[in-house]
């Protein structure tokens, strides 16, 4: 039932906060290991979230963990998706995609932090998935509730990018987009943050 009505019962990635306004945070995240996918969601026939059963799979989320190991790996949220051309990394799990003809998503899962290089994780069984370490960084943040659809999030990142602009922030990066709930839990009890890299 708490998943349901948005109660987030896993690890989540610790932070430094920053600054705090009434339109944003900025956060200042340590070093960690994600695993991740990228691909085409044409792949996945269109779907952009189409790499999380490859990362669930990875991690053993829904039986047998497809790793060296084997080992079972903590869910942790949130998971990430980026868009864009070129890809940059972000944590927690992130999906990016782009608007040209590399039109990819690269979906992320921050891996629990007993995990701190990324040798300690388990070896992926499927090379789509790669364990990379991620460094010190620093974003501003917008949090919402609801359904995360394309043009919410549009409206999102616009919105926090002219307010790090008006503020003095230099924006050095794609967004990212966070993603804390299972797709079951009720739209107004989802929590969603739009992440924007600054130096």
């Amino acid at each position: 039932m708490g998943m349901i009505l948005g109660k987030i019962s896993v690890e989540t990635p610790k932070y430094e906060l920053i600054q705090s306004t009434p339109d944003y945070e900025i956060r200042k995240y340590p070093a960690g290991v994600i695993a991740q996918v990228t691909y085409d969601p044409t792949q996945f026939k269109g779907n952009k979230d189409g790499g999380f059963m490859l990362l669930a799979n990875y991690i053993g989320a829904l039986g047998n963990p497809q790793n060296s190991k084997p080992e079972t790996i903590a869910m942790t949220a949130p998971v990430i998706t980026k868009s864009s051309e070129e890809i940059a990394m972000t944590a927690p799990v992130v999906t990016k995609s782009g608007d040209g003809e590399n039109n990819t998503v690269t979906m992320q899962f921050i891996l629990p932090a007993k995990y701190t290089k990324a040798e300690e994780a388990p070896k992926p069984l499927d090379e789509r998935v790669v364990i990379v370490e991620e460094g010190e960084r620093k974003y501003g943040v917008v949090k919402f509730s609801g359904t995360a659809n394309d043009k919410v999030v549009k409206e999102k990142v616009e919105n926090l990018k002219k307010c790090l602009e008006r503020d003095g922030f230099k924006i050095i990066g794609e967004f990212e987009l966070a993603r804390y709930n299972p797709p079951w839990t009720l739209p107004p009890f989802k929590t969603n943050e739009v992440m924007i890299p600054v130096e």
